[in-house]
């Protein structure tokens, strides 16, 4: 059974049109970035799986369960984040994840022990009896993700998890998401930043204008698209004729040489990027300290379609 499941979903608001038949089926246990610029219908996409708001037309189940008619079933098991959280400025983080508890029906001494663990997760410990008030935008975050894994539930949906985290933030959530994934869990991250899907996500859903541009694991939308981008560090700039040479590979398309860092794009599968490094490394001896796909390569994929699609 699939996690998540959205079938035609129709949103309008007013005369525009916010979602334009969304069709998705989520798998458990995947990890699946809804990637989409601002106004895409993201967040209003998440708002109809937590019903929150209801669409014109179409159905989305959780687990099976309808998440209009049947919500107390659906989102039963759903830890979620919704835009931007905000708490009572009065009240400790102990005393919001104690509430939200006590409303999924933890009761102590367990719950207390999960609150401890949960704000440790969330490095927010050390502010555990600090009132809200004076927090910073980040730090809300970061209790916004505690309340959405207090009850420790087997489905994530998240919007934008990453906002208003410094790049420390940014890294310690991609880690959360990455160990939930890890335990079997699943996680739904509406994003509009292509690092944090590429680094979190093992599938992603483009967005544009309501409408669903693509669905599949990163790797072959690259493979599809044709733009497989390896980027490659070295301890040494490399010669013209080295340049060259790589540049006459097969099935190499161009090369970018910068100081001491090479951008190929390749156009093979991951077969034909081990080639390519056996022969850096082996053949011509080229000193390379990191050898990885670069983010441009999605941000292509994207900006093609979006660009087909207008």
């Amino acid at each position: 059974m699939e996690a998540i499941v959205t079938e035609g979903l129709t949103k309008y608001y007013g005369k525009i049109l916010a979602l334009n038949d969304l069709n998705l089926k989520i798998g458990a246990g995947h990890c699946v970035g809804f990637l989409g610029p601002n106004g895409a219908g993201k967040s209003t996409t998440i708002k109809i799986l937590c019903n929150l708001i209801r669409p014109v037309r179409g159905k989305a189940f959780i687990n099976g369960h309808d998440a209009n008619t049947e919500s107390t079933s659906a989102l039963k098991n759903v830890g979620a984040l919704v835009e931007t959280p905000e708490f009572y400025n009065y009240l400790t983080p102990v005393e919001v994840l104690s509430y939200f508890g006590k409303l999924r029906g933890m009761a102590d001494p367990d719950l207390k022990k999960r609150i401890q663990q949960v704000l440790e997760i969330v490095k927010l410990s050390e502010w555990s009896s600090t009132r809200i008030g004076k927090f910073s935008r980040g730090m809300k975050q970061r209790l916004g993700i505690g309340q959405a894994i207090l009850h420790d539930p087997p489905i994530l949906i998240l919007d934008e998890p990453a906002l208003g985290l410094d790049p420390r933030g940014m890294y310690e959530m991609r880690e959360i998401i990455k160990t939930m994934v890890k335990e079997g869990k699943t996680a739904f991250l509406a994003s509009h930043m292509l690092h944090e899907v590429q680094e979190t996500c093992d599938q992603v859903a483009l967005l544009d204008k309501g409408k669903l541009l693509a669905y599949d694991s990163i790797s072959n939308l690259e493979t599809l698209f044709k733009a497989r981008k390896i980027h490659v560090d070295l301890l040494r700039p490399l010669k013209p004729v080295e340049i060259d040479r790589i540049r006459k590979m097969e099935k190499v398309k161009t090369v970018a040489a910068e100081e001491k860092s090479l951008v190929i794009n390749i156009d093979g599968t991951e077969a034909d990027q081990a080639q390519l490094l056996a022969m850096l490394v082996k053949e011509m001896i080229v000193p390379v300290t990191s050898f990885r796909p670069s983010m441009e390569a999605l941000e292509d994929v994207y900006l093609q379609l979006i660009k087909e699609g207008n």
